[in-house]
C-alpha cells in the first residue's frame, strides 16, 4: 500500500523506521511485537527490504547497521534502531530517546593470550590496534596518555594479531567465544553497548505525536521485559 493511499485510508502520517540486518533485527521484531507493531514478515523473507503496517501507519526498511544514522539524520526515515557503538563512532546529530536494551554487548580490547602473560596496560605508551571503530580507538587510548597507530578493518578483527598486523585489536563481545576460539583474551574495557531508538530531528517538529505515541509503546514494552 502506498503512503498515500495509508494516509487517506488511516488519517496519519506515515512513519518510516530504519532497522538493521542481523541479530537485533530478531531482538527488535519481539520488542515491537510486545508494543502491539508487528513486522515479523520481515525475517522470513530475506530479500524483502521494506515491509507496510497500514494499520499503524508504519513502514520498516532493513539496512546495514552502520547505514542506519543516515538513513534517520538525513529524514530518510523518521526514526531508527542502532547500537550504541555506530552511533558513538559515527556522531550523528540525532535525537536519542530510548535504550531498548537489545543486543547487549561489550566494546572490549583485546590481545593474544601469550602476550597477555607479561603484558600490563597500565604501562602501555604507543600501540598498534586493528578495529572497526577508529574514532573510538582514538578517544579511548588519548584520555589515557596512550599514542595508538589505528588500522582499520572491516570484518574478522580477529585475524589481526593472528597475522601480525597488529597486537590489539577493539571489537564488540558478546559471550567471548570468538575470541577465545582465535586465542584472544579480553584485556580491558572500552564501553558497555544496547541498540537504541533514534529519532530525526526534524520528524520531532513535523510528527511528534506519531514519535511520542511510538516511544511511550516501546518504552512500555521495555519496562515490561525488565520486571
Amino acid at each position: 500500500m502506498s503512503d498515500a493511499r495509508v494516509k487517506k485510508s488511516q488519517g496519519l502520517d506515515v512513519l518510516t523506521i530504519a532497522m538493521p540486518k542481523g541479530r537485533i533485527l530478531r531482538e527488535a521484531v519481539d520488542l515491537f511485537k510486545a508494543a502491539g507493531v508487528d513486522f515479523s514478515a520481515l525475517l522470513h523473507d530475506d530479500r524483502r527490504l521494506i515491509f507496510e503496517n497500514p494499520e499503524e501507519g508504519l513502514r520498516f526498511m532493513v539496512i546495514r547497521s552502520q547505514d542506519v544514522p543516515t538513513y534517520v539524520e538525513y529524514g530518510a526515515a523518521d526514526l531508527g534502531v542502532a547500537g550504541k557503538d555506530v552511533l558513538v563512532e559515527q556522531a550523528r546529530d540525532l535525537y536519542e530517546p530510548l535504550d531498548l536494551g537489545i543486543g547487549v554487548c561489550r566494546m572490549m580490547v583485546a590481545e593474544p593470550k601469550e602476550l597477555k602473560k607479561d603484558d600490563n596496560p597500565g604501562r602501555w605508551t604507543c600501540i598498534r590496534v586493528a578495529t572497526k571503530y577508529p574514532n573510538i580507538t582514538q578517544r579511548h587510548f588519548l584520555e589515557k596518555g596512550i599514542q595508538v597507530e589505528i588500522i582499520k578493518l572491516y570484518g574478522s578483527i580477529e585475524l589481526a594479531p593472528l597475522l601480525g598486523l597488529s597486537e590489539r585489536i577493539i571489537d564488540l563481545v558478546q559471550t567471548g567465544e570468538t575470541l577465545r576460539k582465535n586465542g584472544l583474551v579480553e584485556v580491558e574495557d572500552v564501553m558497555n553497548i544496547t541498540s537504541r531508538l533514534v529519532c530525526n530531528r526534524a520528524s520531532l517538529k513535523t510528527k511528534p505525536k506519531r514519535v511520542k505515541d511510538l516511544v511511550d509503546r516501546l518504552s512500555r514494552a521495555v519496562a515490561g521485559r525488565a520486571k
